[in-house]
Formats: structure tokens, C-alpha cells, sequence
């Protein structure tokens, strides 16, 4: 379903042990807005909420609401490091169409 590459474990490991609440994995969402439609949101969660599923990924546990998987199907998830800036980027089979930010998509 969902895929993390070993830059994108290693950044969520690092932040889950320097979180000032407790964490242990990350949620991953698919809500509307964006300037394609729809726009990603993440972040580390202690406990999955009853409405998600949660898959185990190179020792991370990812939180995935059950209406967003058609949309997160076949994702992978990298973490980037680059002269603009660092963060996670995503390779969505699902997405139709996207904008240059990369965070969203329709």
C-alpha cells in the first residue's frame, strides 16, 4: 500500500525520538484543499485513531485513515534533502494531476 524509502524511515525515526510528545508513528492523510484538489497532511501520533488501519513499515508504524487508501495506494514517500529546502515528497500512482510544490495533487 504505502511505501517508505530508508531517507524517509530514517527522518521520521529521528523525529519520533526527538518529539517532545509522545510518538509512536506516523499518520498519514489525504485531505482537501491544495491547489490540485486534494493535499497531503502528516504527522507523528502516539495511538491510531479507531477508523485507521496501521502498517508496519521498516519499524515505523504508519496510521492510515480507511477513506484515504484508494487515494495512497502504491505511494512511496521519500524524504529529500536539496539546496531549496529538505522534506518528504510524494510518488503517487493515484495522482492525475499535481502542482509544482509537490504537496498536492487531484
Amino acid at each position: 500500500m504505502i511505501s517508505l524509502t530508508k531517507s524517509a524511515e530514517n527522518a521520521v525515526k529521528s523525529a519520533i525520538s526527538a518529539s517532545a510528545q509522545p510518538a509512536k508513528g506516523l499518520r498519514i492523510m489525504v485531505e482537501g484543499g491544495g491547489c490540485a484538489g486534494l493535499k497531503y497532511a502528516m504527522g507523528l501520533a502516539d495511538e491510531p485513531k479507531p477508523n485507521e488501519t496501521v502498517i508496519e513499515r521498516g519499524g515505523i508504524k504508519v496510521f492510515v485513515d480507511k477513506n484515504c487508501h484508494p487515494h495512497l495506494a502504491g505511494t512511496t514517500i521519500d524524504f529529500v534533502v536539496a539546496l531549496e529546502g529538505s522534506g518528504f515528497t510524494f510518488d503517487n500512482p493515484n495522482a492525475k494531476s499535481g502542482c509544482s510544490c509537490g504537496k498536492s495533487f487531484g
